[in-house]
């Protein structure tokens, strides 16, 4: 399926797993469970921000740390959700969560194997089964904001600024 773009809707069906972060200790971890992002954005605004892999070098140095910086920034635009994914599994995202000191459900850690959304919807990294690079905004069901980095490794238009700058 070709990416959603500003004016689509957001898909029915799209699941995830996740573990919630319950504590700071990452080598303790609950089961994973479903989640309903079809449900769960619904009525909400949502940054919606994809990596190619959690604790890699650029998600880990570049992509992730200014999303946990600019919470209350994203916060204060009215943002309700702001969630992560990668095709990693759920503990290893929950983990990747904790080792950076994100509590509870400030930032969602999402695990994309479940539907694929990356792949179906968003824009694959082209690294064999890896999530590509990008973000988007969802407003009340609608796209309002979707970018795709040219680069595997560049952080622009999918960064923390790029998406802040938009809203």
């Amino acid at each position: 399926m070709a990416p959603l773009k500003v004016g689509d809707t957001f898909p029915d069906g799209v699941k995830f797993e996740w573990a919630p972060i319950t504590d700071s200790d990452p080598t303790v971890c609950g089961r994973p469970q479903e989640y309903d992002a079809s449900k769960e954005f619904k009525g909400k605004k949502v940054v919606l921000f994809s990596v190619p892999g959690a604790f890699t070098p650029g998600c880990q140095a570049r992509h992730l740390p200014p999303y946990i910086e600019n919470l209350e920034a994203f916060k204060q635009k009215g943002v309700d959700i702001v969630a992560v994914i990668a095709s990693n599994d759920a503990w290893v995202m929950n983990a990747w969560g904790k080792v950076n000191g994100v509590k509870g459900d400030d930032l969602l850690f999402l695990s994309d194997t479940k539907t694929f959304f990356s792949k179906e919807y968003g824009w694959p990294a082209g690294m064999g089964d890896r999530n590509g690079r990008w973000a988007m905004v969802f407003d009340n069901g609608k796209v309002i904001y979707a970018e795709n980095e040219k680069g595997p490794g560049e952080v622009t238009v999918s960064g923390a600024e790029a998406v802040l700058a938009k809203l």
